[in-house]
């Protein structure tokens, strides 16, 4: 004889502690991974023009043309240079032309951040070079210890004067 099978009803899953796992599963592994951090170049812009200044007029023999092209070749008015080179050029232009000298660097578009960041790294050893040996004749401590009014003071004394620009063959329309 056969027997019926009671269709039993099926009970449902209780998933009221769903979220909650989900919640702590979420905040285990924020906790546990680890978080990069972008690494940059850190610049501050230039304060907006003033309306009244005039634009100084420049002669072109007190700038310095720094060119990073495509295959990353470092050049300072036409010579090819090392960062190192850069850097020692760099510190005796800018002393033997304290405040009138500009530089100017143009980067190709295709150029490698890498190089790049080396340019720039190039560039602020210069000026931190000089204005840490200045501060150590004048206040007879390192740039880094001196007060905000005796940075001021080097500051002024090697300003920096950068611009950027993209090379002239690269120049044109939006892309």
């Amino acid at each position: 004889m056969f027997r019926r099978r009671h269709s039993e009803p099926v009970p449902e899953l209780n998933t009221s502690s769903t979220a909650d796992i989900s919640f702590m599963l979420l905040i285990f592994f924020l906790v546990t991974s680890s978080m990069d951090t972008d690494k940059g170049l850190m610049r501050q812009l230039p304060p907006p023009p003033d309306e009244k200044q005039q634009p100084l007029d420049i002669k072109q023999d007190h700038v310095s043309v720094i060119r990073l092209d495509a295959r990353d070749s470092l050049s300072l008015d036409g010579t090819l240079l090392s960062d190192t080179q850069l850097t020692e050029e760099l510190m005796r232009r800018i002393d033997n032309d304290r405040m009138q000298h500009v530089l100017s660097i143009e980067v190709s578009r295709e150029t490698s951040y890498e190089a790049y960041f080396h340019l720039q790294n190039a560039v602020v050893r210069a000026y931190m070079s000089l204005r840490d040996a200045r501060a150590r004749k004048l206040c007879g401590k390192p740039y880094s210890r001196c007060s905000a009014d005796e940075r001021e003071d080097i500051d002024h004394f090697y300003p920096q004067r950068i611009s950027e620009a993209l090379p002239k063959s690269e120049k044109g329309g939006a892309q």
